[in-house]
């Protein structure tokens, strides 16, 4: 048996009305998703356990078949991870955005939490620079992937609040900031960004090409090394993970599945769709378990974009969902569970906890007509409800 999730960041949303009371997975044209809805089962799986913040960090760690009350500390520690930076006992991890702040009446407004969506060579530059600038025994800053960063505080505080700079999209940042003890040295480092940053070369020159220019750093997501189970040893499976960022890279690590990096995958419309269905099905031929993940969804509802949330949607059946379908054939016998991992509202620009419309398929050619297609409607009135998301790895394994 062979199995494979696919995982559409932040597909799921609210009806609007610029959509005439349908949500985006009800409007966008989703055939390949439709099919596999009405020839298997859906349902809705809460991946956010009450108490514990609607991250990505929760949510996927869920849908991997952790229970995130047992084994989550924050989310930077999984970046980290990805990133080969070994973490100390004592050590915290914070998630570094580039982000870029504008002056509004008296106050500072989270203008753009991915300064324009920075590419990872110009985020390279700035980190580095910050590093020469301001790092040293106590913080050390790693460059990552496009605008997501890292920042290890050795022998550092963890008990301070963090605002994740997407939840405060066109909000003051005042009340925003790092509160609790060791707070003020984020703030310091963050101001220090600021100056560095304005005074750096590479802002004009994304000014001059109309470009939003990075000009803070913003500190969040912390915490210290979690303590895992091996996805071998709670699943008895071999696997590997398949993204364009970090977070999902780290959940992989500290399973123990292969992570498999794809050129050409961005976290966005551009990301190499192709490349990571062929990798992923390669994958399986000598694996059991694949972990496919698309970012793309979930950065066009943080950034409020109608357009290019129901573009990544299309994008994610037609190129993505299709061709798994086709793919998996080869191997006889498959499951594929399609999922996001947290709504994501493009009225809000932010994650919720609620539930999450699901689909388990198994190859299935007999539809039932009762199930309208895949959205979170049809998945709410299938009467399947996993008020544990982690127990998705074992609907998946048939159990």
């Amino acid at each position: 048996m062979k199995y494979i999730v696919l995982l559409g960041d932040g597909m799921s949303d609210e009806p609007m009305k610029e959509l005439d009371g349908k949500t985006p997975l009800q409007a966008a044209r989703t055939p390949n998703m439709d099919a596999m809805a009405r020839r298997g089962r859906i349902g809705l799986a809460r991946t956010v356990p009450k108490g514990l913040p609607p991250g990505s960090d929760v949510a996927n760690l869920s849908v991997f078949g952790y229970d995130p009350r047992t084994c989550y500390t924050g989310r930077s520690p999984l970046e980290a991870a990805s990133m080969g930076v070994a973490l100390g006992p004592e050590d915290v991890a914070f998630r570094v955005n580039l982000v870029n702040l504008t002056p509004t009446q008296g106050t500072l407004v989270m203008n753009d939490y991915s300064a324009g969506h920075i590419t990872t060579e110009e985020g390279r530059e700035l980190i580095e620079a910050i590093q020469r600038e301001t790092g040293d025994d106590e913080f050390h800053f790693y460059p990552g992937v496009g605008y997501r960063h890292l920042m290890v505080w050795r022998n550092g505080k963890s008990g301070m609040t963090a605002t994740p700079p997407h939840d405060i999209s066109g909000k003051s940042i005042l009340d925003s900031l790092p509160q609790g003890e060791g707070a003020d040295k984020l703030i310091e480092l963050m101001n220090s960004s600021q100056l560095l940053l304005n005074n750096h070369p590479q802002y004009r020159r994304r000014l001059d090409a109309g470009k939003v220019p990075a000009n803070s750093i913003w500190l969040w997501g912390h915490g210290k090394a979690p303590r895992m189970d091996s996805f071998r040893n709670k699943f008895g499976l071999t696997g590997a993970v398949i993204s364009a960022v970090d977070l999902i890279y780290g959940i992989g690590i500290y399973a123990g599945l292969d992570v498999i990096r794809v050129p050409g995958a961005t976290g966005y419309l551009d990301t190499n769709y192709e490349g990571k269905v062929r990798a992923a099905l390669d994958a399986l031929e000598t694996r059991d378990y694949v972990y496919l993940h698309v970012e793309a969804p979930d950065e066009a509802s943080h950034s409020g974009n109608l357009a290019h949330k129901l573009q990544a949607i299309e994008d994610f059946d037609a190129r993505v969902v299709g061709p798994v379908m086709e793919g998996m054939k080869r191997f006889g016998a498959y499951r594929i569970l399609c999922t996001p991992d947290h709504p994501t509202p493009l009225r809000l620009k932010t994650h919720t906890d609620e539930p999450v419309p699901f689909i388990l398929y198994e190859g299935a050619e007999t539809e039932n007509a009762a199930v309208a297609g895949y959205d979170e409607e049809s998945a709410r009135m299938s009467g399947l409800i996993l008020d544990e998301g982690f127990r998705l790895m074992d609907l998946l394994r048939g159990e």
